[in-house]
């Protein structure tokens, strides 16, 4: 990112734009920090219980008072040189806080006092970055009044320390005296943390940092380190340390990209090297640190949590670990870029920030004594936690796995071991890890069993196999059909022995280690994504009216790129092409046409996604899930190595300053107070600069930079800075400068903001991918959402939930005793304040788990238990279902109870799910699939009293406009059918209620037979359930069948009046309330109707309001009221309206149709293939059309039906075969297989009628390919002459060989019939 966001005037490319001390101003004295002292003392009062929001102090027990030694006292920028540049104006706050997170720390002669360096990074508002590099070291304080006022703190605190620790006069038998008891816990802590000013050197903690536009994080260390060596070491440097740092500030330039460049430190020389723009860009930190820390599996899952955007919280004792761990994150992303709020070190100052309801990277301070328990946060549903100390993580639920994990992993563990890094990790630099130090890469190889370590018998595999990460991640690997034991290690290519390389072996080491593992992550995307410009939409309108509507339009084909990816990927490829990095990238491509203007990282990516184009010469749409490993790392090493074989420019050496006689003096141990005049303006003409640095460092200064780092041009950056503060939803960074309540206030306001819109925009996107293109433009609801797809949507629509209702959530706050001391102090500063996150006051404890909307759900579970026992529970959380579902007036159940507490204990019962974040997921989809989300929400809500409970003021769900909005937002969902519960929660126990609803008309109630009935679902079927005589309702409980299909219905025949007329049949399924109707309108009896004893009836769900018609294009039209219309010929042919041959064909082309747009769609879109064979629109019911059209009229009393004539074409072809008489042999086999199927279906030992078995016929000719063959045996059959009149349409050739040609274009498809369908036929 850029250096600098400042004014009109260019940066003249120097390497360092401040140089800054930080630390006590003795004049003002010891002030403690506020902010941070506010969050000392309520860890404080909540250590005593082990629950500390953030983080408790440091020994158990220990109150609020710190001893002085370990309280926070505010640290001040004591100097800068120079003042200021406008290119990157200095903000003093910032820096401040960031150089000393902590604040001042004291410490005596017994404390250890190492000088730590650690690294930050600025963000400003518009994405440019400021990189710092500080390094703290302590000094003897010299002033006596800070001396005496350590004194005192400490006089006091012992004295408040005596008052809370004395025991009661009741424990006096538990030591010998009280004054015993006391002393000994008083003098254990002076033991420990005390301060004597007779006997005690009191330290306090300085820092001293370079601001620098780019990330040279090794040279900056040097440069620091060796300037504090300079005041430690007893001799004195060669020159004043004012040359040095003036040199650094004004003479040493940024290296030209793909150059190197040498400067003199103070004892010695200094280099840095900068990639081409053909190369990975700029990266100075070093990976080996955090494969160490975290081993790989570990690494890889927290790279998968940061690539979809959740939030990720990372948690260490050393800043610069999680510096480097954060860096190194964001670095291995490249092609995309972390596009939300990114803090790798938040202050203690603004902890208040972890209840940001967006994706955030920050890293924590912690004091190294508390384990994860011991934190609480306020949302952890998505947040991935990584204690980097500690070599753990913990992930968010359901996180997809990395496409092709295992054989990237492996990939990773072979450049590992070559550097003789264990890919578990070294926690704490175990033994196995300074055992490998020594292994070469050289030393491997040459050893055929991959290892002898520098002379030793100590095999490497064998050091690894120990360790249980590592044995588990063989064990996966070896699934795939690798071995771990014939790691691939390679063998170092470099020439190292001709070329001499100029820095140290250690540092080319690091710098070999990072561009291998950085090349290997970027080959991940350039084979995943090597595609990815064919399905980049390009906007019609021009790139102004593009930008302006960019929010609303698509600018990738998402479903095309996910349908040609291999299956494997999709759980993860789903979740990142919804994510901000991804569409940005996209956004960026759209904008960068020509090459010139095209930003860096995107040229680099698109150069090598030609190079893979070009190698695999492959269709662009042909995918394989083969892995490709990285065949660029060669290349990548040699131009590090060549760069730092020959240094390209040497930077002019440290001189001395014209500086009055005397100054330039220090004393030892002490950083001098430096000359501020000859230190503030640089040299006039730079002769220094023009001496050396070439012309072309000096032609893309500031621009380069911006480019470079920011990857926009001037314009267009200016339009998101714009948007950006118009949105205000754009938060990468907490603004550092003011901490005034007003901007906390206003930060809060934002996310409010941001959330709102981010609901509306999710809402949106959701419902016009499930309406599809399509529907909007023709106005019917056709599916066009992949089953991912919908998953993942809906995933991020629970993420988006959780958010919410984690924001401004109050955390468990269980008071100790000492926290009444401070109650009054804390809460008139959160009065006064209003939006603090620190309040001691009481309340409710949070539900343990994980999910902030499912602790809410269980808290309004009690209350209204609560109220139910009191006797004052009203019952308007229970609505009836008939306020939903208009039904029938004919017979119907009983309506579904609405309930949203109801619909918490299905959730509870279902044993399958064990978290509570699965609990609330589950909970949510259920709500959808049911269209009661908002209502529920809005139930919940309303519960006034639970939320302030539970919610700070400034929270989104107390912020009534925005709650309104949000719950109207998520009422569009009713528009359209979600199965989201059911399609998910597949194998779960579902009771459904039956009802069987008989003619009242034709004596019903006199059946004497023994009915049963089996349900057919997309994802099962039931057993053969007998229903009890005259019982027409019943509930049963089975695993989920899914959406249901069909029901088989029928009787065994038995008692004097076994001839039941069944009108239709409902089935409920009794946790979605989805209801389905199967119109039957037919008798089940022998000498009735066709003779059937059973049926198969084809289902239609009903609609939550039946006048309104909302239909799918694949499900048959519904009917409002069950159909008695009966399909054979009967004595009266007025029943049925009479379909002329162009209705008829227009009939078969839909039917056909829809079969045709069935198997186009993606698997997992696909609906029911029974309806459109057996629905009301169905192929069946077509061609019954056809071969009722022109029947001969039967005779009285006498009823025929299709089948009859089918059986007399059988009888006529099986007559002919007999008789020799065939007239070819297709025309043969197309009689023979004809004939075969007649047979088989009567033979079959189901009691089906002859409408039964036409059904069954059609649906096995479609199966087996065959009706078109069929259809033309039978229009050239003597007995159709016979049994049609002259007008039928099967008489007609022209309209039968367009009939052939339309059933011809099944002939590609594999149709696989539902068990229901055929069941008892074996063809």
């Amino acid at each position: 990112m850029s250096g600098g966001s400042g004014g009109g005037s260019s940066a003249p490319g120097r390497f360092a734009d401040y140089f800054v001390i930080c630390g006590l101003d003795t004049e003002t004295g010891l002030e403690p920090d506020e902010l941070s002292a506010l969050c000392q003392y309520i860890q404080a009062s909540k250590t005593r219980d082990g629950a500390s929001r953030f983080i408790s102090s440091a020994t158990e027990g220990e109150n609020f008072e710190q001893t002085p030694l370990r309280r926070t006292f505010k640290s001040k920028v004591l100097a800068r040189y120079p003042e200021n540049v406008e290119w990157n104006p200095f903000d003093q706050d910032a820096v401040g806080m960031l150089c000393m997170p902590k604040g001042l720390a004291f410490k005596t002669q017994a404390d250890s006092r190492e000088p730590q360096f650690h690294s930050f990074i600025i963000t400003r508002e518009d994405g440019s970055r400021t990189f710092g590099f500080s390094l703290t070291f302590f000094e003897e304080v010299t002033s006596k009044q800070i001396c005496s006022a350590m004194q005192t703190l400490y006089h006091m605190h012992n004295a408040e320390y005596d008052i809370l620790h004395t025991p009661p006069t009741n424990d006096k038998d538990s030591c010998s005296s009280t004054g015993d008891c006391n002393g000994t816990s008083v003098s254990k802590l002076q033991r420990f943390n005390s301060y004597d000013i007779s006997r005690d050197t009191l330290y306090v903690s300085k820092c001293i940092c370079l601001i620098t536009p780019m990330s040279f994080m090794k040279a900056c260390k040097k440069v620091l380190e060796q300037l504090h060596q300079a005041v430690t070491s007893p001799q004195p440097p060669p020159l004043p340390l004012e040359s040095y740092i003036y040199n650094i500030l004004y003479e040493v330039p940024l290296p030209p990209a793909g150059r190197s460049l040498k400067f003199s430190g103070v004892y010695g020389p200094i280099i840095c090297q900068r990639p081409s723009t053909s190369e990975l860009p700029l990266f100075d930190f070093p990976v080996k640190e955090v494969f160490e820390l975290l081993g790989v599996e570990n690494v890889v899952q927290l790279f998968t949590c940061a690539l979809l955007e959740f939030q990720i919280l990372l948690y260490s004792q050393h800043y610069q670990r999680l510096m480097t761990v954060a860096e190194t994150i964001t670095a291995l992303m490249f092609p995309f870029q972390w596009q939300h709020v990114y803090v790798p070190i938040l202050p203690a100052s603004l902890l208040h920030f972890l209840d940001a309801p967006v994706p955030y990277l920050m890293g924590l301070h912690s004091n190294g004594l508390d384990d994860r328990s011991k934190l609480e946060l306020p949302q952890e549903a998505n947040l991935c936690f990584v204690d980097v100390d500690n070599h753990f993580i913990e992930l968010p639920e359901d996180l997809p796995q990395f496409p092709n994990k295992l054989e990237f992993i492996q990939e990773i563990s072979e450049i590992l071991m070559a550097f003789g890094i264990p890919p578990e990790g070294n926690l704490h630099c175990s033994e196995s890890a300074s055992k490998m130090k020594s292994l070469r890469a050289c030393d491997l190889v040459s050893d055929k069993r991959n290892g002898n370590i520098a002379g030793s018998p100590l095999n490497s595999y064998e050091l690894l196999k120990e360790n249980e990460t590592i044995a588990r991640l063989q064990a996966l690997v070896k699934r795939t059909g690798v071995s771990l034991e014939k790691l691939e290690v390679r063998e170092e290519t470099s020439s190292k022995k001709d070329l001499k390389i100029q820095c140290d072996e250690e540092e080319f080491k690091i710098y070999q280690l990072n561009i291998q593992i950085r090349e290997v992550f970027a080959n991940r995307f350039t084979q995943m994504f090597a595609d990815y410009e064919v399905f980049v939409i390009q906007p019609s309108q021009d790139k102004e009216s593009w930008f302006t509507n960019r929010e609303q339009m698509q600018n990738f084909d998402k479903a095309s790129f996910l349908s040609d990816q291999p299956e494997p990927y999709l759980p993860f490829l789903s979740r990142f092409l919804e994510t901000q990095m991804f569409a940005s990238f996209i956004d960026n491509k759209i904008m960068c046409h020509d090459e010139d203007d095209k930003d860096p990282i995107l040229r680099v990516f698109d150069s090598r996604v030609d190079k893979i184009r070009l190698l695999n010469v492959r269709t662009p749409t042909l995918r394989t899930s083969m892995y490709q490993k990285c065949t660029t790392i060669d290349e990548a090493e040699k131009s590090i190595e060549l760069r730092l074989a020959k240094i390209d420019h040497t930077a002019v050496h440290p001189h001395l300053l014209d500086m009055k006689i005397g100054q330039g003096k220090y004393e030892l141990g002490f950083f001098p107070k430096l000359q501020s005049d000859v230190l503030s303006t640089g040299p006039a003409s730079n002769k220094w600069t023009k001496r050396n640095a070439p012309a072309q460092w000096r032609r893309k200064d500031r621009q380069k930079q911006h480019t470079e780092h920011l990857r926009l041009d001037n314009d267009q950056r200016e339009k998101y800075i714009q948007e950006a503060r118009n949105l205000g939803s754009t938060i990468r960074q907490p603004k550092l400068s003011n901490l005034s309540p007003s901007v906390i206030a206003q930060t809060n306001w934002k996310f409010v903001e941001g959330l709102l819109k981010e609901c509306r925009n999710k809402t949106k996107r959701m419902l016009v991918e499930k309406m599809g293109r399509e529907a909007v433009e023709l106005g019917h609801g056709e599916v066009n959402i992949t089953g991912v797809e919908e998953n993942t949507l809906i995933a991020s629509l629970c993420d988006l939930l959780e958010r919410i209702w984690s924001h401004g959530l109050q955390v468990k706050q269980d008071r100790s005793c000492t926290a009444f001391v401070l109650e009054d102090r804390a809460s008139v500063y959160s009065a006064s304040t209003q939006i603090w996150a620190f309040q001691t006051t009481r309340r409710p404890t949070l539900h343990k788990g994980k999910s902030a909307l499912w602790s809410h759900l269980l808290h309004y579970l009690e209350n209204r238990q609560r109220k139910t026992t009191s006797g004052s529970f009203s019952t308007s959380g229970i609505l009836l279902d008939s306020e939903r579902r208009k039904s029938d007036t004919s017979p119907a159940m009983s309506p579904l109870r609405i309930s949203l507490i109801q619909d918490m204990r299905h959730i509870q019962n279902i044993s399958e799910i064990k978290t509570d974040v699965g609990k609330a997921r589950a909970w949510v989809r259920l709500s959808m699939e049911k269209k009661l989300l908002s209502r529920h929400l809005k139930q919940l809500l309303s519960d006034h009293e639970l939320t302030k409970k539970l919610y700070k003021r400034y929270a989104f769900l107390r912020c009534d406009d925005e709650k309104e909005q949000f719950l109207y937002h998520l009422l569009s969902f009713n528009a359209v059918d979600y199965f989201c519960f059911t399609n998910v929660f597949t194998t779960i126990l579902i009771p459904y209620h039956i009802l069987i609803v008989p003619s009242k008309k034709l004596g019903g109630s006199m059946f004497t037979a023994n009915p049963w009935i089996c349900i057919s679902g997309e994802l099962g079927e039931t057993a053969v359930l007998q229903i009890p005589r005259n019982i027409l309702e019943m509930t049963f409980e089975c695993q989920n069948l899914g959406k249901l299909t069909t029901v088989q219905i029928g009787h065994d025949n038995s008692g004097l009046y076994a001839k039941w007329l069944v009108e239709y049949v409902m089935v409920r399924n009794e946790i979605t309330g989805h209801t389905y109707k199967f119109p039957c309108g037919r008798w089940l009896g022998k000498g009735m109707d066709d003779g059937s004893l059973e049926r198969i009836l084809v289902g239609e769900l009903l609609t939550s309001h039946t006048e309104i018609d909302e239909r799918q294009c694949r499900t048959p039209p519904l009917q409002q009221s069950p159909s008695m219309i009966r399909r054979f010929v009967t004595i009266s042919p007025n029943n049925k309206p009479k379909l002329n041959t162009g209705q008829i064909q227009e009939a078969i082309g839909e039917a056909v149709n829809g079969i045709v747009k069935h198997f186009h769609k993606p698997e997992k879109e696909r609906g029911s293939l029974t309806l459109l064979l057996c629905g009301e629109s169905g192929l069946v019911s077509a061609l019954e059309q056809v071969f009722q059209h022109g029947f001969k009229s039967p005779r009285l009393f006498k009823n025929v039906f299709i089948w009859d004539f089918l059986e007399k074409a059988q009888t006529y072809y099986e007559t002919l075969e007999q008789n020799e008489m065939v007239p070819e042999e297709n025309w043969q086999t197309r009689a023979r297989n004809f004939c075969r199927f007649i047979t088989a279906i009567n033979n079959t030992p189901r009691n089906i009628g002859k409408d039964g078995k036409f059904q069954m016929l059609v649906c096995l000719g479609a199966r087996d390919h065959l009706l078109h063959h069929w259809i033309a045996l039978l229009a050239d059959c003597p007995i159709t002459a016979q049994m049609y009149e002259d007008i039928a349409l099967i008489k007609d050739h022209t309209l039968v060989n367009s009939l052939i040609r339309v059933l011809q274009t099944l002939q590609e498809f594999n149709i696989t019939l539902e068990a229901s369908l055929v069941k008892g036929i074996d063809i």
